[in-house]
């Protein structure tokens, strides 16, 4: 069974000087949901997690599943380069209510494709939630190839991949091989309709934190047979996409959404302030979209 289809908002984590601003959060949830979001990742890459303790990510965790009050799945992102670690990370995400996992493949260490399989084989031996499979070869140094994949499907609560690497050949190449095995979400919003031409049924999305019933039309339009008006939305909203990923992301979502007034608070180091030109840009994508007055 899907965990989803449609849009996915890949969270910012609002902070304070001192921790999480749960208020904001809530709001963003709730902006969210009023906006026609489909699904929601907590403490997922654009939540900041690595800058996070056990404890924050656990009651950002908690309170997404909270605040969303079951009316659309909330995913919990639980993924490491420690085996033993996401095993219990994971474990204690479905204590939380989590429905679904977004595990990402081990970082640094790294790992061969006998290990990767291992890997996924004991995180989901903890726990009877559905895993959402992460390739992202751009942070992590290690691309899961679509044989790998097959054999990672194979485990029984795989149930879909954020496909990250940016190489549709390789995503047409995920859908020969494991067909309709597990679902297939595109980790990058610039590409989201090639993605869904190739089988997928979504996105995890970032620009959704700040347009979020654009980017789930979008993939309505397609999912429904509206594909022109679907390419028209994504070719419209390519200027803001390109804007929101000029630094390391969540630095430009994350100052967006501090300049639409939504309180995401300050970025933890070693993410930092955008630079000025960069800054510029984003301002100005922002003003052309019609969601920042001329002139801010």
């Amino acid at each position: 069974m899907s965990i989803f289809k449609g849009a996915c908002t890949a969270l910012v984590t609002p902070f304070t000087e001192d921790g999480v601003n749960f208020d904001a959060l809530g709001k963003l949830i709730e902006f969210q949901i009023r906006e026609g979001i489909d699904a929601l990742l907590a403490c997922g890459t654009t939540g900041e997690p690595s800058t996070m303790t056990e404890e924050e990510k656990r009651d950002v965790i908690r309170y997404t599943v909270e605040k969303a009050a079951g009316r659309v799945p909330v995913i919990a992102g639980t993924g490491g380069n420690n085996t033993k670690e996401v095993a219990a990370a994971s474990e204690k995400a479905e204590e939380l209510g989590a429905d679904a996992l977004l595990v990402v493949n081990p970082y640094y260490n790294k790992t061969n494709a006998r290990g990767l399989i291992e890997h996924y084989r004991t995180v989901c031996k903890a726990t009877s939630l559905p895993v959402i499979v992460y390739n992202v070869p751009s942070r992590t140094g290690y691309n899961i190839t679509p044989q790998a994949l097959l054999e990672v499907s194979e485990i029984e609560n795989i149930a879909a991949v954020k496909e990250a690497s940016g190489d549709i050949a390789q995503v047409l190449e995920i859908r020969r091989l494991c067909g309709d095995r597990i679902d297939i979400y595109s980790g990058n919003d610039d590409i989201i309709v090639p993605v869904l031409a190739a089988g997928g049924i979504g996105v995890i999305s970032v620009a959704s934190n700040i347009v979020p019933r654009e980017v789930h039309d979008l993939v309505m339009d397609y999912l429904s047979g509206n594909i022109a008006d679907s390419l028209d939305k994504q070719l419209k909203l390519l200027p803001l996409i390109k804007s929101l990923f000029l630094e390391v992301n969540p630095i430009p979502v994350k100052t967006a959404m501090n300049l639409l007034g939504m309180s995401m608070g300050p970025l933890r180091l070693p993410l930092y302030t955008m630079a000025a030109d960069n800054l510029k840009i984003l301002k100005q994508r922002l003003s052309e979209h019609g969601l920042l007055p001329q002139g801010i």
